[in-house]
């Protein structure tokens, strides 16, 4: 009797002793994941461990951490461990917040249930889940507010969440607040490092001279690089700026499908680009394919894709010269008011170096117009008066000349002489004709077929006839200018010609361009969405829009509108 007594005590000793190691123990593992999470800097491998970290802790066969969206309502992003990659794509869509779930999310304070299916927020499991009886729910707060829940079901060993694992469960909500807002902070700053890396590559590609859609490639090319997206669309108003215009021409096009955006125009009424661009600040959607607010979108063009932004390039007073468009793929993360932020700096800076740019090289221009202008006056001044005064000399020389042969001679020379004045003219006619601004349909013509050199890598040829200058009104300019660009891009990508003509005529009341090249012509039952686009400009303003098999091979577009609609 007295022995068992005793052994009574030393039984609950060593109870307590057990207890105390296990509780030991359990802290000495929560300081070590405190201690784990803390160590990542990298925001998705903080949330992966801190869910691993949780699990181990209170010996839960699953764990999950669900991220709560811009909305407050729902679940953005939902982190899982215990499942194999097998049976969560069994399952399907991650949860959005609803059941017991969205209950942590009305109410964020810890919650505990010994089964699941009696709680009565529990909206049951969809096909293909495991079965899940004990829960444990606690918020993960940052800096105040919610940034999640951690989700535990299923204590190994049959036994129920308790207490204690409520507590652990909690200080390390509390760590893993603290670990979620550095990786934030360092995360934020190595965007913002590389988004000021970019400006000064931008800056420093402008500034030694590089061609301007280059660096507008290279504005696109950095931007889906840092925000992590899918594609990127430059469109630049064809208006001065600080002019609103009707439509923006996509110049560069990243990713997707470019053939069928670039040199696509993009209304400004009624599209996400368009919306940034009357706006003057960042416009985003949360899916760019099914947006019902901008109906004008190209259909089809955007397929397969998610959230998306649309930054102007230049916010100052007036409208900006264009907008950078980038969208992610479906199912990735919105794009947050933290990532465009850093964006819109960007793309001002992109905007403030492209305008520099073209400041740089007016003065270039007007320096190069200058010399025309001295060179062309000399000629004039210097050159042609002696040589005829030369002339005439040797004309009244040749009349004292008794030989007909020296005569002859004297004659021919003066004939050279002549022939060297007018060749002298028509070079300072060449001269002034090229200091006169640039902005009459012939010269930009002249000018987009001159482009166009690089990137068919040959020189197409061009025959204009008519007084395009002053036959053809200005908003009709811009459509034939237009039409000439999309035609010479399609020349260039699609048809693998070696070979183009241009011809642009301006009489009998009609303005008419047509584009012939002897390329691979017109695919079978490939996309024609350029010449659909080229179709509707003549139908716009009353034209007709023809597009035919050459003869010999390739392809004819002709285009042609009348000069009073």
């Amino acid at each position: 009797m007295p022995r068992l007594r005793l052994d009574e005590p030393l039984e609950e000793l060593q109870w307590r002793i057990d207890a105390a190691r296990g509780t030991q123990d359990r802290v000495h593992s929560l300081l070590e994941a405190v201690l784990a999470v803390g160590r990542e800097l990298d925001l998705a491998q903080a949330l992966h461990r801190i869910v691993e970290a949780a699990a181990d802790l209170v010996d839960a066969r699953y764990a999950a951490l669900g991220v709560i969206g811009a909305d407050g309502h729902s679940l953005s992003e939902f982190r899982t461990v215990g499942m194999t990659d097998g049976e969560i794509a069994e399952i399907g869509p991650p949860p959005s917040g609803r059941g017991i779930l969205g209950e942590l999310i009305r109410d964020p304070r810890p919650l505990r249930c010994p089964m699941l299916s009696d709680h009565p927020a529990s909206a049951g499991f969809p096909p293909g889940h495991p079965p899940m009886t004990t829960f444990l729910g606690v918020p993960v707060r940052v800096r105040g507010e919610v940034f999640g829940n951690l989700y535990l079901t299923d204590k190994r060993g049959g036994l129920d969440f308790d207490a204690d694992d409520e507590a652990v469960i909690s200080t390390l909500a509390v760590a893993a607040g603290v670990a979620i807002d550095n990786a934030r902070l360092y995360e934020e700053a190595q965007r913002q490092q590389r988004w000021l890396r970019a400006s000064a590559e931008i800056t420093r590609s402008l500034l030694s001279g590089a061609p301007r859609l280059a660096v507008v490639e290279l504005i696109a090319r950095r931007a889906r690089e840092i925000a992590g997206a899918e594609l990127a669309d430059v469109s630049m108003a064809p208006a001065e700026p600080g002019e609103r215009a009707q439509e923006l021409a996509v110049e560069v096009a990243l990713g997707g499908t470019p053939a069928e955006r670039l040199g696509v125009t993009v209304p400004v009424d009624g599209t996400l680009s368009g919306a940034a661009y009357a706006s003057g600040s960042p416009v985003t959607s949360d899916g760019l394919a099914c947006d019902g607010r901008y109906p004008a979108g190209p259909a089809g063009r955007f397929d397969g894709l998610g959230p998306a932004v649309a930054v102007p390039l230049g916010t100052g007073s007036g409208y900006g010269r264009g907008v950078l468009l980038l969208a992610r793929a479906a199912g990735q993360p919105a794009f947050s008011a933290a990532e465009t932020g850093p964006l819109l700096g960007f793309a001002d800076q992109a905007a403030l170096a492209l305008e520099l740019a073209e400041r740089r090289r007016d003065a270039e221009q007007l320096t190069l117009l200058e010399d025309r202008d001295r060179i062309a006056r000399d000629l004039h001044d210097l050159a042609i008066q002696r040589l005829f005064a030369t002339g005439m000399t040797l004309q009244s020389a040749g009349r004292l000349i008794d030989s007909p042969a020296a005569a002859d001679r004297v004659g021919r020379a003066v004939a050279d002489l002549d022939e060297t004045i007018k060749i002298i003219r028509s070079t300072i006619f060449g001269l002034r004709a090229h200091s006169e601004p640039d902005r009459g349909l012939r010269a930009r013509t002249t000018r987009a077929v001159t482009e166009a050199q690089a990137t068919l890598g040959f020189p197409p040829r061009l025959s204009m006839e008519g007084l395009l200058d002053t036959d053809v009104p200005q908003e009709l300019a811009e459509h034939v200018v237009a039409v000439l660009g999309e035609a010479l891009s399609n020349a260039a990508r699609h048809a693998g010609a070696g070979r183009v003509e241009v011809t642009l005529r301006a009489i009998a009341g009609r303005v008419s361009l047509t584009v012939v090249d002897d390329g691979a012509g017109l695919p079978e039952g490939g996309r024609r969405s350029g010449l659909r686009n080229l179709a509707e400009r003549a139908e716009r303003v009353g034209g007709t829009f023809e597009a035919s098999t050459a003869e010999g091979g390739g392809t004819r577009l002709m285009w042609s509108a009348p000069l009073r609609s």
